[in-house]
């Protein structure tokens, strides 16, 4: 499963979004007011007003991913939980929700990350009245029978079949297994294979799965739209007061620093093309540092379109079909990489010495301050251009929130890009971008003597 891309390097490495009216100022990153309340049992909620007239998004953000899955044998079931959450309760019996939520027209689904599951709903404010009810009692009494449990086990398995037919999957479980020796960054957001195959069996552990993580001093929700907040709060408090669960406490394994670099390769069976990963080990997304968003900027620097790299390997020599990045923030140290899908196996290592000369060129100080300087631009405005809906809102401050553990996250990863200076990006790089410290991964298609794939 390809980890989801948050809005500020979707921008950075250059797509498409509809604009809006007017950049806000620097000082005014994020135009919208957060307000903020936490209930008695921990749950944080929050509340954004927005001018969308009679339209709502409601984001519940649970700080729980593969990362908590210390438990050998017990991988994937932060992922396979999120399928389990849709299952019903005493009071609204599988497929009442939906069928209540449908009748309003409301737009309905979730993800799960490494840290993170998300849910979101969005739709008109009239429902929700019925939209609170309805999601307190499922985060409070989630039911379903093991029946239940063993069938949607097996929809997680061909899932992962179908994940596994292209070759991001297979990519990253190569990755993770090389770079990782002890945290559980070590397996994927599905899991381990054996674990996912095993799952059918493991219902009593998925009944402990909710009682230990989905609390609410482990959850935040935020309310974006139109809606009368004296009124909503009133129906917060009365429906989420009584949700009493405690988190569990977890020692998550803390990976050793890498001391040479490391390769992995994968021989995918059917034609495609040549892939490229370089890794390394970098810091944690924090709210109180600048890593994360000096990494976001190290993209765009580094593999975006504006980049001495993409217009030699992707304009010039076109010796790629595309360059770029799978950075994505995360709650503990995780990678940072530069991606590349070749043409021709051939020019394997013209790519990766091409990529790694500008990080070296970058280390050593060589640092265009005009073009960082139009990075951040281009992300901090770009930014506002995102956030076109409530459900625009809601998703990135329920990702930040998530990430970063403060309601605020996204605007403090905003206020941050603002003060990435080019000699912080040359530090970073000289500090963690080493060759000791990376891990390089190469993809070819297994082909036969013949000239067949095998």
């Amino acid at each position: 499963m390809r980890r989801l891309l948050p809005f500020l390097l979707l921008l950075l490495l250059g797509t498409a979004l509809p604009a809006l009216a007017q950049p806000q100022a620097a000082s005014q990153a994020f135009p919208y007011t957060l307000k903020t309340e936490k209930l008695s049992n921990g749950l944080t909620v929050v509340r954004v007003p927005y001018p969308s007239q009679g339209i709502v998004s409601y984001v519940t953000v649970v700080r729980v991913g593969s990362r908590n899955e210390v438990e050998a044998g017990k991988t994937g079931f932060a992922h396979f939980f999120e399928h389990m959450m849709f299952k019903g309760t005493k009071r609204h019996p599988e497929g009442e929700r939906e069928r209540i939520l449908g009748t309003f027209g409301f737009d309905d689904n979730a993800f799960t990350t490494d840290d993170i599951t998300l849910y979101y709903s969005y739709g008109p404010s009239a429902g929700l009245p019925f939209l609170i009810d309805i999601e307190a009692d499922r985060f409070r009494n989630l039911e379903y029978s093991e029946p239940s449990f063993r069938t949607e086990a097996l929809a997680v398995l061909g899932e992962y079949h179908k994940n596994a037919a292209a070759p991001y999957l297979k990519m990253e479980e190569a990755l993770n297994a090389a770079a990782f020796t002890k945290h559980t960054y070590r397996h994927t957001t599905l899991g381990f294979y054996d674990d996912i195959k095993a799952m059918p069996e493991a219902y009593q552990y998925s009944r402990d799965f909710f009682e230990r993580w989905y609390t609410p001093d482990n959850t935040m929700l935020f309310i974006v739209g139109d809606f009368d907040d004296d009124q909503v709060m009133k129906l917060v408090r009365e429906h989420y007061g009584p949700w009493d669960r405690k988190t569990a406490s977890i020692q998550v394994p803390k990976e050793p620093p890498q001391t040479q670099p490391r390769t992995a390769h994968v021989d995918w069976p059917q034609p495609t093309q040549p892939r490229l990963v370089l890794a390394w080990h970098t810091p944690a997304a924090s709210a109180n540092t600048s890593d994360s968003a000096l990494q976001t900027v190290l993209v765009a620097y580094l593999v975006g379109p504006t980049s001495p790299a993409y217009k030699q390997l992707v304009l010039d020599k076109q010796l790629v079909e595309a360059i770029g990045s799978d950075y994505v923030e995360h709650r503990d140290p995780h990678l940072f990489s530069l991606t590349a899908t070749l043409k021709n196996e051939k020019d394997y290592d013209r790519v990766r010495l091409a990529l790694l000369q500008e990080v070296s060129r970058l280390a050593a100080g060589k640092v265009d301050a005009a073009r960082v300087k139009a990075i951040q631009d281009n992300a901090r405005y770009g930014a506002l251009m995102a956030l076109q809906t409530p459900r625009d809102v809601g998703i990135q401050l329920g990702w930040y929130a998530g990430i970063l553990g403060t309601p605020d996250g996204l605007q403090r990863q905003l206020a941050n890009l603002a003060k990435v200076t080019p000699a912080q990006l040359s530090e970073f790089a000289k500090r963690h971008l080493k060759a000791t410290n990376l891990t390089l991964l190469s993809l070819t298609p297994k082909v036969s003597d013949a000239g067949g794939t095998k």
